[in-house]
């Protein structure tokens, strides 16, 4: 973002006389012109004209306000110019933790973030034995017959 330095100049009020300027309007263009061209000379750019209120003595306890014509310029700043010299940011790094994940999937086909066995993929239903004091048949395992058959066993050893 560019910051800049403004400088605000009053408006000529009268015009100024030159060689092939004639009349009240030209005079004061040109007046007009003179100021732009300075201080654009000086790398001062042309924003905008104001017409702004000021308040003056009038005698000695009154006021009155009068109205002012001025003129804006702005220039970049330059100690910002100079000082701005942009970088580019260094690539993103490999997280450890997500490497350390991936060893221990390829170790024991576990995926370490959720615990599932990545072995076998989604669509596949097949059950893993469990520990090897299971009262369950072996040929009856992975089975929904052998579930249910396990659940109303459950219930007679207690």
């Amino acid at each position: 973002m560019t910051r800049y330095d403004y400088k605000v100049v009053p408006a000529p009020v009268q015009g100024r006389k030159a060689r092939g300027v004639k009349g009240a309007e030209s005079r004061f263009a040109f007046a007009l012109e003179c100021v732009m061209n300075d201080l654009a000379g000086d790398g001062w750019e042309y924003v905008r004209a104001e017409t702004l209120p000021s308040e003056e003595r009038q005698g000695l306890s009154g006021r009155t306000t009068v109205f002012r014509n001025l003129l804006v310029f702005r220039r970049p700043r330059e100690d910002e110019v100079e000082a701005f010299a942009p970088r580019l940011l260094d690539p993103p790094k490999e997280i450890p933790v997500l490497d350390a994940a991936r060893a221990l999937k390829a170790d024991d086909g576990r995926d370490a973030r959720s615990g599932q066995d990545a072995r076998f993929e989604e669509g596949e239903a097949k059950a893993v034995p469990e520990a090897a004091g299971s009262d369950a048949p072996e040929d009856a395992v992975g089975t929904e017959d052998a579930a249910v058959e396990q659940d109303r066993e459950a219930p007679s050893k207690s």
